[in-house]
């Protein structure tokens, strides 16, 4: 894995490059605009952290958020890091004494329900679609009314989703109908397993479950506000729907477990999908170092601190 990792960040070493070499033009951007990106970024994590709160009741706040922290940290050091961080929460829960069988299960419910809102995103360019006159402005009112009704969607879909049987059914079949075309082999039972992994999910929430589609979705929707303000800091203006086309294409590709948080996938497929939706070359670079500076590396640093302040209050 850390050879497949280095080959390809090797091969995507050009356009993370020329990303991280718009270092010193961060200057360009106007200081209150890194506040508005650092304070998204932190009701991110915050959505996050309630989450991880209604998952694991009563489970004290400081292990919480130091455990997410140094594991999301730990995730992006490793090729793959995704089971890595979860391992390192899961070690770091049970030393802080939650119970070691609803870590595990927590967890699980934590990763699906996330993994779930990321797949519903591509509704974040529904507003856009429907009103194409829309853009990115200086400022952030009209974006901040686009979030507004992206998240009422999201919610909506999640609510949907939770409570109904026929659209899990529904997806199963037309998966197991891909599948047959490509030749691969079926499974009759794919409808089945979807609807078990949701009980799984809904009895370890239990009637918190609609908080956490909430907080699932706010996670999302923080984080795009996030590359919303790097964009409108760099002063260029491109229709809304193709950055939140962008933004998909840039938190699917964070997810691949090749290098570690995506690193050079998501820079070099960022930075091509804003060029693509109409943002000036030198603006699409600068914005994406600003946002992945808020959203990656800055989190980095936040969970190593994490990690040192844990081990100083819980020993092994």
């Amino acid at each position: 894995m850390v050879v497949v990792g280095a080959l390809a960040l090797y091969a995507l070493l050009p356009g993370l490059i020329e990303v991280l070499q718009a270092w010193p033009r961060l200057a360009e951007i106007a200081p209150g605009w890194f506040a508005v990106m650092l304070l998204a970024e932190l009701a991110s994590f915050g959505c996050v952290w309630l989450l991880q709160r209604f998952v694991f009741v009563g489970a004290p706040w400081f292990a919480l958020v130091t455990s997410q922290l140094a594991s999301n940290a730990f995730s992006r050091v490793v090729p793959g890091g995704a089971a890595a961080g979860g391992a390192l929460q899961y070690r770091m829960l049970t030393v802080a004494g939650v119970d070691t069988a609803r870590s595990a299960a927590g967890l699980t419910a934590i990763s699906l329900i996330t993994t779930t809102s990321v797949l519903m995103l591509p509704l974040l360019s529904l507003p856009a679609v429907v009103d194409p006159r829309v853009v990115v402005p200086g400022g952030l009112e009209a974006a901040a009314w686009i979030g507004a009704v992206i998240f009422a969607l999201m919610f909506a879909l999640g609510l949907l989703l939770a409570t109904t049987t026929t659209p899990l059914v529904r997806v199963g079949h037309l998966i197991d109908r891909a599948r047959r075309r490509l030749g691969r082999p079926t499974d009759d039972d794919l409808s089945e397993r979807l609807l078990e992994e949701r009980r799984v999910v809904l009895t370890s929430l239990g009637r918190r479950w609609p908080w956490a589609v909430l907080t699932a979705v706010g996670k999302w929707l923080f984080d795009f506000y996030a590359l919303l303000a790097a964009l409108a800091a760099t002063g260029d203006e491109t229709r809304t729907s193709l950055v939140l086309l962008a933004y998909v294409a840039g938190a699917v590709l964070a997810m691949i477990p090749i290098t570690p948080g995506g690193l050079g996938f998501v820079e070099a497929g960022l930075t091509a999908t804003l060029v693509a939706a109409g943002v000036t070359p030198g603006r699409a670079v600068l914005a994406t170092l600003a946002y992945r500076l808020v959203s990656y590396w800055l989190p980095m640093i936040a969970g190593l601190g994490a990690w040192v302040s844990f081990r100083a209050k819980q020993p092994d």
